[in-house]
Parts: structure tokens; C-alpha cells; sequence
């Protein structure tokens, strides 16, 4: 054993202290330094009581008289024996933890610094940190709450010790302590614990426990003994007398002033003295040879108060050998505390508790049935997934923020099951894919008891106010409340604005500025005297760093370096970045901006996209930490020079400031399902003029919070044509992830559409056709179900399919799908009815989709990112839509030389593609042939990092129909619930 624990012994002997107890400590202290030797050498490196070899119980008191070291006598040899367990068990759990160093606070309220000094020097000889709070003696209550408080959620430390009088020991600083971090076991959870006899899953009083230790170390045999304890107050009363019944002992209580005491006291074999004893009580009332403690709740407090006067002393366990114990049986306690903390950062099954459902008939309105289901408080969700509190930034009662830094906490902890959860080309109504997602994992969790998550895209507002609706599922498969998922939620997406829009100005500012003054002018402006100094930003070095100038003196710019620093030379002809706003108005299509008299005449031409639109959604929904959203906004190109170079947001000197407005987006938002499983709503990036998918960060750290036995749901935009080909080649490159399988979603009517029923349209009544049996339309519809397998087949994927059943489907129509699908190469087709039952209605998707992920995965990427874009974007083509080949327009061949040119030729491809159909053709349902892919124009996302070319006609701001949504929608003023969501 080290030298430190004897050093400290003899240490305390060598400061003179007048007599009292203090001083018979520390010349206890210096007494058994004397026999440190034989004591140290007997629990060297024979491991008594076979620590190394045996499983330790949390909350288990190691044996203080292990076979190593027979001849050990004294306190000061059950402490050693205590802290060299300690040492051990700590020594086994940082072998697979080498990082793990437990802290245990002690907040002290005046006394010496005799206490401090034995915690510290114990601390130091077990391996663990300690750190003292010290408050003034006279601190009230509220100041050692707000303490307690602080360390409670302090994910550093992992135990708590309060050194405070009895007299502050009131029940509201007890119910402060957080009963996990509890250390001195005074918590009425520990206490009831203990009572139960659970004591391996609670914490025990040290100083109850080292009293039943030294009684039982003097040869005392407690079994059917009499133990009287008198005036003991609270925790420590509980704990003494719960710990010598377990010992066999009859305890009694009593105060000190009660009628009966003599008798008692006569009676008594065992006197535990829980205060001093007062002056009128005669010494003679306890006979000699009655074994005595002082067992005062401050012996641990740093007041010694002296003992009892006149106790005989031939019985008498010393209190300062009862301080020394406690504190070491103190540190044994935060060892098995640490251990605990442990366990509950590796994977387990969720303590989940999930919300029964009592499904309907007929199924009520989306919002009726989200209303009528109280959801659990975030942060009671969060800690039954195994979020620590410091990890969430709670929004209201039932939305949080998740931060980043629980990849780090969990970094060494196994992925669970990959699922991407695509469809069929869809009706304009939408086939239910956030539906399967949403009853796909409350059948996992709520009925097959399996940790999973869904990862949900933020729905835009622009579709919820338009024709589309919400996007938090439907029926009895839904995130909730539904309001909160479709309103604003936690503001990303205005974060995104506000970002995108900063931007855009800085682009056109910076346009006029350069238009209007001198390279002089310019530069003294953007670098200006502050104080009579002159100094570069940060940004603006990393700029003269990127132009090779390699100077930090604003004064030593030569003229051509400031014309080349201050001059971003942009045209205006090349910007491709747009204003955004959150609504579908189709007036902001095509604006002229610039038309005030103070822009002197610098207008141009410009337009609005949907703010889902905007590249800084793309960052948000690839990126990996916050350095690398940074990075990726940094690197956004905005525009060209004159000389045909890109300019980025960088050179604007703006990337900082986006940074900040995004810091808060960068979270997932933590919601839940109606069967209160757990949901990530993050990134809402549209899959016909964007990559489509929910964030790489969502789904990293879901996957890390289910363990490798669990799953992680996530959806892809529309068709798998689109989302899914997007997820593969965009997605699963950023995150390095690997999908285990594919559930793709079809419906009845998607595929009567496809083989050849009536046109659909959002907001007009289904016609007959997809309201009533009709096998042959069904039949020729399967075409599309098989060329979307087949697509998702090209990337070696499994694929489950999910037949989302609507109440109008037949049993023969459903039947035929499932064997269709089945024959074109599906792992398995299964009908789901989690819209009118919840979970339980896709339990069989659920089973099926377990199946298949033990299936061995052959995932691969369509194309090599080294080939030429054109290359690239013929394979999708022809590959995915089965296209016969494309056609470029000049402006994309000019926008493609010009990419490849700049360097940006190595980028993934982003199709922005009518979702309606495999083909360019919104009307050409089923499976299109031997057409031709018309390109119409390519831009390039740099910061996301992709290459978008743009099929046919597209739109990247919705209109609004002739009846909007926002018709049905209302508040009602009286109880402020929101009306009309659907």
C-alpha cells in the first residue's frame, strides 16, 4: 500500500493541539503510524478478500478483517483496510474507464480544518478528487440549498457530503439532496432502502455504520444484545437502529429527557450516545462495563465536542476513532457511487414507462386524439433513455434540447440497428411514411420492449398553412403535442432564417459599399481605428492567410494587398443565394430588390425560397459537431467574382455570426410519441429541392442512446427514388453510418394511381375507383412498388415492406400487394394498421424489421464521387429513374464546367426532381420509359457539400392553393388550444 496514508498519520501527530478530542485524534493518528509497517505489508499485494476475482455489489461494505492481515489490530487498520478496498475496486473499474476519476464535494458550514484535511489525505490515498465547499458558520438554509442545488446537477462530481451542524440538518436541506449523490446515506430514499433491507442499492450512514463496526472490533457480540440509543435525532437515529437490528440486536431509542431512563440505561449492554451527555444525568446511571459511543451527528462536522463527562471510560469506543472510520467508510461510499454512475452511462433496456393507448372507433381527428393524451414531462422521458440532466435545455414541458455532448459521454458505446423508413412514388396526399415511422417504434419500445427512436425532419410551416398539413404522423402514430411538432417547435427553422437572411444582406451590402468607395476608404472602414488602434478581426487574418498575404500589421498592407483584401469583386450576374422565408407565397418567386433611392441604384433581380430551401438547412442536417457546422458555413459559395473564383461566406466575414445564430439549431429537439417513446425532431430539409433527411446528428446520437440492441427509425422524403437515393449517397457518406434496412411504405390507392386510376388531388374527394375493390388496377399499380424495391436493391439493403392499410382496402387488395412484393425481391411485406391501433397494429412490422436487420447487410454507394458530375448524374438517371439519358442545358453545362473548375468536381449529387413521378413528368405515373432527364440548370451546395442540378421546372417557393389550410385553422381564445391541425 502507498506510503501517503501513514505519512498522513504521522502528520497529524506532529501538530501540536491542546488537549481535547482533536488532539487524542491526531495522536491516535500518530500512534497507529507506528504499526503502518506490518499493517501496509498485509494489504499490499495479496488481495484480501479476492477483490480482483470477485463481482462487486453496488452499495456491498467490504470486509474490514480479510484473511491478508490476522494480526491487524486498531482503527488505524480497519481505515487502511477500507481505503486499500476502495483503491482496489476503483483500480478494476478505471481499467475500463481509464478517464473515470470520482469527485466527491463536501459542503462544509464553519468548523476546523482538522476534517478537511483527513477527507483530502483519504481521498488522495483511495484515487479520487475532493473538493471543499466552505461557507461561513453562521450560513442559513437557503445558502446550502443553493449549494446542494449546484453540485446536484454537476455531472463531475458523483457524490455529495454535507459538514454542517445537526441544528442545519432541516428536512428541506435534506430533501435538496439529490438521493444518488448521497454519500452520508441521510436521504429518506437511501433511509427507506435501508429499512427494506436493500441495502447493496442504497447508501448506508458511514457514521452508523463505523459505530456497528467498532462495537463489533472491540469483541463485542451484538446478537440478542440490548442496544439502547439515546439522543439521536433524523437520519442517524434511523440508520443506528436499523443497522444493529440487522445485526440481531433489541434496540431501543430514547431522548435524554425521559422518565424512565435509569431503568433503561441499567438494562441497556450497548449505550450508543447520538449527543452529549447533559450534566443532571448521573455518570453512575450506566454501569460499568457497558460498552459506550459517542456517536454524535457532528463527529463528522469538524466539531469535536469533547465527549460525554464522566462516561466511564472502560467501555468507551473513542470518538475520534469513529471520525477516522467514518470518513473512510464515507470514500468506500463514493467509490460504489462512481461504480453506479458507471453502470448508468452503458447500455440497458430502457426503464421506460410507456402511455397505454385506447384507441377509438371511428378514429377521431388527428389533434383530438394528440390532445387526449397527456404526454410525460422531457425531462422524465429524458433520464428513462439515460440523458444525464446536464445533457438537456428543456423548452416548456414536452420539448428539449439534447446537447452534443453526450457523443463524447457515449463514444465508446455500440451503434444500435440502423432502419430508413422510404415509400413508393406518392399521391399528393402522401402515403403515411411518418406514420410507419412513428407506429414502427411505438410497436418496438411500447410491445416488444426494445430500446428505439425515431428520427423525425421538422415539418415547414409553409405546408402545415398549406395544403399538405402537419407532418407529426396521424391517427393513433403521432409525435406530440402535435401543435408544438408542426408550430415553431424550438425555432430552428427561424434560426435558419434569421442566418440566411444575414447573409444575403451582407452579399448585397457588400456589393454597394464596393461600388461607392475608394480601395482607402474601403479599407479604413473595414478595418478601423478603435482607440488608436487598428487591428484585424480574426476572420479577416484567416482571409489575408487564404489571399497569401501573410501579415498581421494593418499598417503594412502594401496598395495591391489592401485592393485584394478589401475588394471581393463580386458579380452580380452569379449570386445564387436567395432571401428565405418559412410560407408558401409564390409572389416572392421573382422580386427586384435595390429600388430605394439610398442604394443608389445598385438593384438586381432576386427571388424568396422556402426557408426549408436555404443551404444552411443542408448544413444543419449533415453536419457532425458544432467546429464542422462552422466549417460548412464558412465554405458556402455564394456567388463569383469577376474573375469566375467562388466567394464564399467566409470572405464575407460573416461565418462567426451565422455560427452563433445556429449554435441552439445544432441540438436535437427531444419529443415523444402517443406511447411516450422516445422522438428526435430535427432538420427539415424538402426531398425534391433539397437532400431530404433529418439530421446525421439526430440519428448519431440516437444510436448511441439504444445500445447495440436497439434501433433507430429515421424517414426519407417522398419516393425512395428520391429521399432514399439522397440518404444513401448524401447522408450515409457525411456520417460514415451504415443502414441495416429499408422499410418501404406503399398504399392501395398510391398504387391503383400508378396503374392508371384518376388523377389525385390534395383538398378534392377520392373518386370510386380508390374507394371501392379493384385487383386489376392494384395489380398493374405494382410496377412502381417493384421498381422502388429493386432501387433500394442497388445499394444492397434489405427491404421490408409496409403496407400502410386504409379502412378502405380489401383483404384480397392487400393480400396481392404483400405476395407482389414479396416476389420482387422483399424481404418480407407486412399490412400495418398502427393509424386506427397504435403500436399494436404494427407489431408485425415490427417483428419483420427485427428479422431483417440480423440479415447481413452488403451496403453500397451508386456511384464513385471521383467521376465526372455528368457521369454522376447520368448514373442516377438511368440507374434509379431508368431514364435513357439526360440532356444539359448550356447554363448547366456552363455551371458544370465551371464547378469542376473551381474544384468542386468531387461533390455527391442532389436531384431537385418532381416527387410525383420516377420521371421529370409530374403526370407520368407507374414506370416511365425511354425518356429523356432534361437538366436544366446546376448549383452547387458547397458548404453541405453536394452538387444540385435542377430537373425540368422546379420551384423552390410553394404557392398557395385557392383553399389553404390556414381556413380551419383557429385558437380558441377561452383555453388556448389551437384548432384545425390535421
Amino acid at each position: 500500500m502507498s506510503a501517503r496514508l501513514p505519512l498522513l498519520l504521522r502528520q497529524l501527530g506532529h501538530q501540536q493541539l491542546p488537549p481535547g478530542p482533536a488532539r487524542r485524534l491526531r495522536e491516535l493518528c500518530s500512534s497507529s503510524s507506528n504499526s503502518s509497517g506490518s499493517s501496509s505489508s498485509s494489504s499490499g499485494g495479496d488481495d484480501p478478500e479476492g477483490v480482483r476475482g470477485r463481482r462487486l455489489q453496488d452499495g456491498q461494505a467490504f470486509s474490514i478483517r480479510g484473511p491478508g492481515s490476522p494480526e491487524a489490530s486498531g482503527t488505524d487498520s480497519i481505515v487502511r483496510e477500507v481505503i486499500h478496498n476502495s483503491k482496489e475496486v476503483l483500480t478494476l473499474l478505471q481499467e475500463k474507464n481509464p478517464a473515470f476519476k470520482p469527485v466527491l464535494a463536501v459542503i462544509q458550514a464553519g468548523g476546523d480544518s482538522l476534517m478537511q484535511e483527513v477527507n483530502q489525505n483519504l481521498a488522495k490515498e483511495a484515487g479520487l478528487d475532493i473538493t471543499h465547499i466552505c461557507l461561513p458558520p453562521d450560513s442559513g438554509e437557503d445558502e446550502i440549498i443553493d449549494e446542494i442545488l449546484k453540485i446536484n446537477e454537476d455531472p463531475r462530481v458523483h457524490g455529495l457530503a454535507l459538514q454542517i451542524s445537526e441544528d442545519s440538518l432541516s428536512n428541506k436541506v435534506l430533501d435538496a439532496l439529490k438521493p444518488e449523490k448521497d454519500v452520508d446515506g441521510v436521504t429518506d430514499v437511501n433511509l427507506g432502502k435501508l429499512a427494506r433491507g436493500n441495502a447493496p442499492e442504497c447508501f448506508v450512514s458511514p457514521l452508523a455504520r463505523a459505530a456497528v463496526e467498532l462495537v463489533e472490533k472491540s469483541g463485542v457480540t451484538l446478537d440478542g444484545k440490548k442496544v439502547l440509543v439515546i439522543g439521536a435525532r433524523g437520519p442517524l437515529e434511523a440508520a443506528l437502529q436499523y443497522l444493529f437490528q440487522r445485526k440481531g440486536s433489541m434496540t431501543m431509542s430514547s431522548p435524554w429527557a425521559t422518565p424512565q431512563l435509569q431503568g433503561k440505561l441499567q438494562e441497556a449492554d450497548i449505550v450508543v450516545l447520538g449527543s452529549p451527555k447533559p450534566e443532571e444525568i448521573p455518570a453512575a446511571w450506566i454501569p460499568s462495563g457497558t460498552t459506550v459511543l459517542n456517536c454524535f451527528h457532528d463527529v463528522l462536522s469538524g466539531k469535536l465536542r469533547g465527549g460525554s463527562p464522566g462516561v466511564p471510560v472502560d467501555g468507551l469506543v473513542a470518538e475520534e476513532n469513529l471520525r477516522l472510520l467514518a470518513a473512510a467508510l464515507r470514500i468506500q461510499n463514493m467509490i460504489s457511487s462512481g461504480r453506479r454512475w458507471l453502470r448508468e452511462q452503458q447500455h440497458r433496456r430502457w426503464r421506460l414507462h410507456c402511455l397505454k393507448l385506447q384507441p377509438l372507433s371511428p378514429v377521431p381527428s388527428d389533434i383530438e386524439i394528440s390532445r387526449g393524451q397527456t404526454p410525460k414531462a422531457v425531462d422524465v422521458l429524458a433520464k428513462e433513455i439515460g440523458l444525464l440532466a446536464d445533457e438537456i435545455e428543456i423548452y416548456g414541458k414536452s420539448k428539449a434540447k439534447v446537447r452534443l455532448s453526450l457523443l463524447e459521454r457515449l463514444k465508446d458505446q455500440k451503434d444500435g440497428k440502423y432502419v430508413l423508413v422510404a415509400g413508393i412514388t406518392p399521391t399528393p396526399l402522401g402515403e403515411g411514411k411518418s406514420t410507419v415511422t412513428i407506429g414502427l417504434v411505438q410497436a418496438l419500445t411500447a410491445h416488444l420492449h426494445v430500446n428505439s427512436f425515431a428520427c423525425l425532419r421538422q415539418p415547414s410551416q409553409g405546408p402545415t398553412f398549406g395544403v399538405k398539413g402537419g407532418a407529426a404522423g396521424g391517427g393513433y402514430a403521432q409525435v406530440i403535442p402535435m401543435e408544438e411538432f408542426n408550430l415553431h417547435l424550438t425555432g430552428d427553422i427561424h434560426a435558419i432564417t434569421a442566418a440566411n437572411n444575414l447573409l444575403a444582406a451582407a452579399i448585397d451590402t457588400r456589393i454597394l459599399h464596393e461600388s461607392t468607395q475608394t480601395d482607402k476608404a474601403l479599407y479604413n472602414r473595414l478595418v478601423p481605428l478603435v482607440n488608436g488602434v487598428r487591428a484585424f478581426s480574426e476572420i479577416q487574418l484567416s482571409r489575408l492567410k487564404r489571399l497569401g498575404i501573410n501579415k498581421t500589421d494593418p499598417s503594412t498592407l502594401t496598395e495591391e494587398e489592401v485592393r485584394k483584401f478589401a475588394r471581393l469583386n463580386i458579380d452580380p450576374s452569379t449570386i445564387t443565394w436567395q432571401r428565405v422565408l418559412d410560407t408558401n407565397d409564390r409572389f416572392l418567386r421573382k422580386i427586384t430588390i435595390g429600388q430605394g433611392s439610398t442604394e443608389k441604384g445598385c438593384s438586381r433581380q432576386a427571388q424568396f425560397d422556402i426557408a426549408v430551401a436555404s443551404e444552411i438547412m443542408a448544413v444543419l442536417a449533415l453536419t457532425d459537431s458544432l467546429a464542422d457546422m462552422k466549417e460548412r458555413l464558412g465554405r458556402m459559395v455564394v456567388a463569383s467574382d469577376k474573375d469566375g473564383q467562388p466567394v464564399t461566406a467566409e470572405d464575407l466575414g460573416v461565418t462567426g455570426a451565422l455560427t452563433v445564430l445556429m449554435k441552439d439549431a445544432i441540438k436535437p429537439n427531444l419529443m415523444q410519441t402517443l406511447e411516450g417513446t422516445p422522438v428526435f425532431v430535427h432538420a427539415g430539409p424538402f426531398a425534391n429541392i433539397a437532400h431530404g433527411n433529418s439530421s446525421v446528428l439526430a440519428d448519431k446520437i440516437a444510436l448511441k442512446l439504444v445500445g447495440e440492441e436497439g434501433f433507430v427509425v429515421t424517414e426519407a422524403g417522398f419516393g425512395a427514388d428520391i429521399g432514399m437515393e439522397k440518404f444513401f449517397n448524401i447522408k450515409c457518406r457525411a456520417s460514415g453510418l451504415v443502414p441495416n434496412v429499408v422499410v418501404l411504405v406503399a398504399t392501395v390507392r398510391a398504387l391503383k394511381m400508378h396503374g392508371g386510376g384518376p388523377s389525385v388531388t390534395a383538398g378534392v374527394p377520392l373518386k370510386k375507383e380508390y374507394t371501392e375493390e379493384n385487383i386489376q388496377l392494384v395489380a398493374d399499380g405494382c410496377c412502381n412498388l417493384q421498381k422502388q424495391i429493386q432501387i433500394a436493391q442497388l445499394f444492397g439493403v434489405p427491404v421490408v415492406v409496409a403496407l400502410n392499410v386504409f379502412k378502405t382496402d380489401t383483404r384480397a387488395e392487400i393480400d396481392l400487394v404483400c405476395e407482389l412484393a414479396k416476389r420482387a425481391g422483399a424481404f418480407d411485406a407486412v399490412p400495418c394498421y398502427h393509424w386506427s391501433a397504435g403500436g399494436k397494429g404494427s407489431v408485425d412490422l415490427a417483428r419483420a424489421v427485427r428479422d431483417a436487420a440480423n440479415k447481413r447487410s452488403r451496403f453500397q454507394f451508386l456511384y464513385d464521387v471521383q467521376l465526372p458530375i455528368v457521369e454522376k448524374i447520368r448514373t442516377i438517371a438511368q440507374a434509379v429513374y431508368g431514364a435513357k439519358d439526360i440532356e444539359l442545358s448550356a447554363e448547366a453545362q456552363s455551371k458544370i464546367d465551371r464547378y469542376t473548375q473551381q474544384g468542386f468536381g468531387n461533390l455527391p449529387i442532389c436531384m431537385a426532381k418532381t416527387h410525383l413521378s420516377l420521371s421529370h413528368e409530374p403526370d407520368k405515373k407507374g414506370v416511365p420509359r425511354d425518356f429523356i432527364l432534361p437538366i436544366s440548370d446546376v448549383r452547387a451546395s458547397i458548404g453541405a457539400g453536394f452538387i444540385y442540378p435542377l430537373v425540368g421546372t422546379m420551384s423552390t417557393m410553394p404557392g398557395l392553393p385557392t383553399r389553404p389550410c390556414f381556413y380551419d385553422i383557429d385558437l380558441d381564445t377561452e383555453t388556448e388550444q389551437v384548432k384545425g391541425l390535421f
